[in-house]
């Protein structure tokens, strides 16, 4: 399971003591067999973590199902879960590309200095640098990382 989902032997341990992975059932040896159902979940589990989600969230989503008297009851309260999530992910999504943007932009600036000798200006003075005095307005990155007010 943790070979095949790239995953550690712990991550697969805490998932399945979460209560989010059922083994179906144990070796002579002690390990752990799992339906192939089971890796799927565990990856989509595992990126639904990488993407921010906590345990909780994603346990009450995986348990909405088996706790709801009816499917409508259900995909009502899925689908009311999953479109929370889809629009976290979304402004966490907008948040990301405004970095990318931002951080894109001052290493492009900043790139200059990697040939940088000037003892005179560094380190407090690098806004009055020739190698940057075409950089007007200042991003605020730039700003900020490389201490240049103008």
């Amino acid at each position: 399971m943790a070979r095949r989902s790239g995953s550690t032997l712990r991550t697969v341990r805490f998932y399945e003591e979460a209560g989010i992975l059922r083994p179906t059932q144990r070796t002579e040896g002690g390990h752990r067999l799992f339906e192939a159902s089971e890796l799927d979940k565990l990856r989509l589990v595992s990126d639904l973590r990488a993407a921010g989600f906590s345990l909780d969230e994603i346990r009450g989503v995986l348990e909405t199902k088996r706790a709801a008297p009816t499917g409508k009851v259900a995909s009502n309260d899925v689908l009311t879960k999953l479109n929370d999530q889809i629009e976290r992910m979304r402004e966490r999504a907008e948040l990301l590309q405004r970095l990318i943007d931002q951080l894109s932009e001052a290493r492009d600036i900043l790139e200059r200095c990697r040939k940088c000798d000037n003892t005179v200006n560094f380190p407090n003075d690098c806004g009055e640098c020739a190698t940057l005095e075409d950089v007007n307005p200042v991003p605020a990155a730039v700003s900020v990382l490389w201490d240049v007010n103008r």
